[in-house]
């Protein structure tokens, strides 16, 4: 089935005022331009924190019972309304509401990573603790897939390849990302038509014959991309907003990727800083204004010790508790834990401790625990009716 996708032009005087992310024009490099992100790590701070004193170390419990749970994907076959399929990490295979006449809606994978080892070879970056639910062959065949930045835990080359060369495929797979991140594509062999890229506050109109549309939305988060030694912060990180076209009534899903909120810094720790009057992201609010609210939202828990080394870049579940309030979601799920070990969070993160963070902010905050924030198995689909 045929995929197409425009995508909205920028605003003519672009050229003229490069957005305040651009470094250069056009963009060479991409930053986060908010005082909520204060963060540069130098070589010093990383080996203190690699090596710390305050290392606190825990394995990953042998006891099964005490991780995240798997089980067989069943996509939410026979069931209406939109899907969204935890595959692990922050994987998803999300199906749109199919219309009256059709069996099935958009499909969009985002972020597959099936490998077991994030980085640049087999031997080396964060180590899967939990397999997939499935093989990738065992994934629905997807119209779209969405990868919000370069990160190997987001990026997997191998899953990109075998998604895109799939002889069983009657049509070209079409993939979305940030910008500067086409290159990266085609390197590994797939033609420029079938990879589009997006600036923040992007829109594109995603029609795939007789199957549907829906929009597609590049949003931003505060995060950043590299890949070498060599490639810093030279493809721009995103989040992505969903919205159903055609049917009624339409749902919208928010995927952050990963993402900060504020940034706490030694400083603060040490001078006894109120951590919430921090200054917090703005970009959340406003997609909430321009996009919310959202019937859901994947949203990031883990991976966000020690805070101040890792809060700029990866939200701490309070955080995102935060942000499901200012995008106006009316049910947020917790992801990008209880997959993945490895890394510097290794040395201090407990892969337990994030769910039970995730529940305790929510209900702190005064909200429903397993209504409007919840937590899901590996490979259970989320159904918004």
């Amino acid at each position: 089935m045929p995929t197409r996708i425009t995508v909205t032009p920028r605003p003519k005087d672009a050229s003229l005022n490069p957005p305040d992310h651009w470094i250069g024009n056009p963009p060479t490099q991409f930053r986060n331009p908010w005082p909520s992100f204060r963060q540069k790590h130098s070589l010093e701070s990383i080996l203190r924190v690699r090596f710390g004193r305050d290392r606190n170390f825990v394995p990953v419990p042998e006891d099964k019972s005490e991780l995240v749970q798997t089980q067989n994907p069943e996509w939410g076959a026979g069931k209406h309304g939109l899907r969204a399929t935890w595959i692990g990490h922050a994987s998803f295979f999300v199906e749109t509401t199919p219309s009256q006449d059709q069996k099935r809606g958009i499909r969009i994978l985002i972020d597959p990573v099936f490998c077991q080892r994030m980085g640049p070879t087999s031997f080396t970056g964060p180590k899967r603790f939990i397999d997939p639910p499935c093989r990738l062959e065992d994934v629905p065949e997807v119209d779209v897939v969405c990868i919000s930045h370069n990160h190997y835990d987001h990026l997997d080359l191998d899953a990109i390849k075998t998604l895109y060369f799939d002889k069983r495929r009657a049509q070209p797979l079409h993939f979305v990302c940030g910008l500067g991140t086409k290159t990266w594509f085609v390197s590994c062999g797939i033609q420029e038509e079938h990879v589009t890229e997006m600036d923040w506050w992007d829109e594109a109109d995603v029609v795939v014959e007789a199957v549907g549309s829906l929009k597609l939305v590049c949003t931003p988060s505060q995060h950043s991309s590299r890949r070498s030694a060599w490639d810093d912060c030279k493809m721009l990180w995103c989040s992505f907003v969903i919205e159903e076209l055609g049917s009624t009534p339409s749902k919208r899903l928010y995927f952050a990727g990963d993402t900060g909120y504020r940034s706490i810094t030694e400083d603060d720790i040490a001078t006894g800083k109120d951590i919430s009057q921090l200054p917090r992201c703005p970009v959340f609010a406003e997609i909430g204004a321009k996009y919310g609210p959202f019937d859901l939202a994947l949203l990031p828990i883990g991976c966000y010790t020690p805070r101040t080394f890792m809060s700029g870049d990866h939200c701490s579940p309070e955080d995102s508790i935060e942000i499901h309030i200012d995008i106006k979601s009316k049910k947020s799920l917790g992801m990008h834990y209880g997959t993945v070990r490895g890394g510097l969070s290794a040395q201090y993160e407990d892969v337990r401790e994030p769910p039970k963070a995730w529940k305790e902010a929510c209900e702190k905050r005064g909200l429903r625990w397993d209504e409007e924030i919840f937590l899901c198995n590996i490979g259970e689909t989320v159904i918004i009716e």
